[in-house]
């Protein structure tokens, strides 16, 4: 069994043109404006960055790519692999606030709903590359890829639950739906070249 690590992150500070993007609303539009404001006051500090990750070898042989931890025939995944000799599985989360905004607020004000969802993917995002960016302080890496991608299936997220012990780790769970709570989460991989 692999070392698990377990790190809680601070967040850079809200990408306000990110979120628009993310609604799909103009950043010209004043009343998104303000609705935006008023939700990122109340989401402030709402926010606990987490992940769990480890560390595995990887070997190709035919079209099956071992990853350590599990086999897989996903040719999008084998190619972003390319020429990797590790990977760093992962599994992030922002936690569960935002959930219960979106929550709350799907029944008070859809408007606001919407929003906060595009802030938990902006939030989710921004601790991803935050800790994509540690990763590539130390290694040379690809981009990172996630269950869901090209002809990887989603249920591989399953797999990296069992490894990477995410409830107990960072309070990460999934369903039978293969559905993620918190849903503001991502698993994936950063293949390793050096």
């Amino acid at each position: 069994m692999n070392a698990l690590y377990t790190k809680t992150y601070s967040l850079p500070p809200f990408n306000e043109k990110e979120i628009l993007r993310y609604c799909g609303a103009k950043e010209d539009n004043k009343e998104v404006n303000n609705l935006l404001k008023e939700c990122l006051k109340e989401a402030e500090g709402k926010f606990h960055g987490r992940v769990v990750f480890t560390e595995y070898d990887i070997t190709k042989s035919a079209n099956i790519l071992d990853l350590g931890f599990a086999k897989t025939s996903s040719m999008s995944l084998i190619k972003n692999l390319e020429g990797c000799k590790k990977i760093i599985l992962f599994g992030a989360t922002v936690g569960i606030e935002i959930d219960r905004l979106i929550f709350r607020y799907s029944v008070i004000s859809p408007a606001k709903a919407v929003i906060f969802q595009a802030v938990g993917a902006e939030r989710i995002e921004k601790l991803c590359d935050v800790f994509n960016q540690e990763v590539n302080e130390k290694y040379q890496t690809v981009p990172r890829f996630s269950p869901g991608y090209g002809d990887l299936p989603l249920a591989f997220q399953q797999e990296i639950f069992k490894v990477l012990d995410c409830q107990r780790k960072i309070g990460l769970t999934i369903n039978d739906s293969l559905l993620m709570s918190p849903t503001k989460s991502v698993t994936g991989v950063i293949g390793i070249k050096d």
